[in-house]
């Protein structure tokens, strides 16, 4: 059983900063891409990132593309999510999950989720 804890959400204001980081437990996260999915009030759970198991490919939405930096540290298993130049649209919930593999849309764990508010 694999088990995902995400960290770091909170208040910021537009324009601002976070980081976001999600511990895996388990010895085999360094075989896996991982993602990060937020969830906004009211709205679908949109793709936010991917990064190869490598960190040697990564993906982005276009809604983020050029302000958030996904990245990994497979030592710590570990990955990350740098958000900068925040938007109040960016506010969310902020999921990290396991990409099982078998495709780049399949994730088969995820964590519990951290909220992030970007006040305008």
């Amino acid at each position: 059983q694999v088990q995902l804890l995400e960290s770091g959400g909170g208040l910021v204001q537009a324009g601002g900063s976070l980081r976001l980081s999600c511990v895996a437990s388990g010895r085999t996260f360094s075989s896996y891409s991982m993602g990060w999915f937020r969830q906004a009030p009211g709205k679908e759970r949109e793709f936010v990132a991917i990064i190869s198991w490598s960190g040697g490919t990564t993906y982005y939405a276009d809604s983020v593309k050029g302000r958030f930096t996904i990245s990994r540290d497979n030592a710590k298993n570990t990955v990350y999510l740098q958000m900068n130049s925040l938007k109040p649209e960016d506010t969310a919930v902020y999921y990290c999950a396991r990409n099982s593999g078998s495709s780049w849309s399949d994730y088969d764990y995820w964590g519990q989720g951290t909220q992030v508010t970007v006040s305008s």
